[in-house]
């Protein structure tokens, strides 16, 4: 048998962690052996692993990128800690409004010196979650893989350090055709290396879990339900959905509520937001689920007001449970929706999404059709591992 690696932070609530879940359901365990690194055994999805992976011991050492400096400290891993006061302090240095690339990037490269080697050889290593420094730097393998889940050409990143770090891989997968391409377009001299591969979806068992009996506000909410899941991030533009929906209803169009489905660094802000804008009652944060497919379900749009995305594993989500769904014009935008076919495009602005959501609200034929296409759509492609399995051999 073929032994592979597949190395990722951990299992907390995201679709990067659904994506990774639904390919190790899907793969051939009669030829292939694989060993799972996280390097913390964390999260919510941790019981939605199969049981065929081999999950490796948790390390402590590599633990500590899922801790705060404080925690760091306290355990007494004093090198880990200044690494990442230092990381910090650099990235702060940048005038990017977004430094969190950055200070991942100098945290796992500050790192490398105090991190152990890994014990065993691969066919396969895959690094499934961006910076990829432990299978670049820390694994040996026969081929070694980086996967792209992110638009690159919209993210702050040392290009210097980054490329040292993609040019330790024999492949770079990217998850659409645009997201290639946008990766492309920031580093060309990588360009041979990249490929794509889709992420695995699992329409019976997203179905499945929408069956479940949970309790669930939306179920007496008679408005129009919007829904989004989704990280409370920057790059999601939740705050932008707060301000649509907000020039929504002073257009009229009282009987909106939207639902969103998701945690992050911008709970806080988000909640101002939603009081300044009075929207307490219509705008609703439900935090973190496990299983958002209930949601999803009782929706009648699903709305991505992303600022930029790889390719969103919610939105093929939504299509399978047969939604509406309206997506902002982020750079791989075209790879998630066939325009006015199994889904709606909208201009990347607050205005943009206000108007696609009013003409769906007010186009009930055009939902119709959307909600049609989709059903007879086959969202199966497992078939996508077979690119996996030709890298391999």
């Amino acid at each position: 048998m073929k032994k592979v690696l597949i190395a990722s932070f951990d299992m907390e609530v995201g679709g990067v962690e659904r994506s990774l879940i639904s390919m190790l359901n899907n793969f051939d365990y009669q030829n292939y052996r694989i060993d799972l690194m996280l390097y913390s055994h964390t999260g919510d999805f941790m019981n939605l692993l199969p049981d065929q992976p081999n999950l490796l011991e948790e390390s402590a050492a590599y633990k500590t990128f899922r801790m705060s400096i404080g925690q760091i400290l306290k355990s007494g891993k004093i090198s880990f800690g200044l690494v990442r006061l230092m990381a910090k302090y650099k990235a702060n240095l940048s005038t990017s409004s977004e430094k969190g690339y950055k200070q991942m990037q100098y945290m796992w490269k500050y790192s490398l010196p105090f991190l152990p080697k890994h014990k065993e050889q691969y066919d396969l290593a895959i690094s499934y979650l961006w910076p990829h420094y432990f299978v670049a730097e820390k694994v040996e393998a026969r081929t070694k893989i980086a996967w792209i889940h992110t638009d690159f050409s919209t993210v702050d990143t040392d290009e210097r350090v980054d490329i040292q770090m993609w040019n330790k891989f024999n492949y770079i997968v990217a998850v659409s055709e645009e997201c290639k391409n946008a990766f492309i377009q920031k580093y060309p001299s990588l360009e041979k290396k990249v490929i794509v591969i889709e992420n695995i979806t699992s329409p019976d068992f997203v179905r499945a879990l929408a069956n479940e009996k949970i309790e669930n506000r939306m179920l007496n909410d008679q408005r129009f339900k919007i829904i989004t899941v989704a990280r409370l991030s920057y790059a999601k533009g939740i705050d932008n959905a707060v301000k649509a929906l907000k020039l929504l209803k002073d257009r009229g169009y009282k009987d909106i509520s939207w639902y969103v489905v998701g945690y992050g660094g911008d709970e806080a802000m988000l909640k101002e937001l939603i009081k300044e804008q009075n929207l307490e009652d219509s705008f609703i944060l439900l935090g973190k689920q496990i299983n958002p497919y209930s949601y999803m379900k009782q929706a009648d749009l699903y709305v991505q007001p992303s600022r930029y995305e790889g390719k969103a594993v919610t939105v093929g989500e939504a299509q399978i449970l047969y939604k509406p769904v309206l997506i902002t014009n982020y750079t791989t935008a075209q790879s998630q929706v066939r325009n006015e076919f199994d889904g709606i495009i909208c201009e990347l602005s607050i205005e943009g999404i206000a108007v696609g959501i009013e003409k769906l609200y007010r186009d009930h034929q055009l939902r119709k059709t959307l909600i049609i296409n989709c059903k007879e759509s086959n969202y199966h492609n497992d078939y996508e591992l077979n690119k996996l399995y030709k890298l391999i051999e």
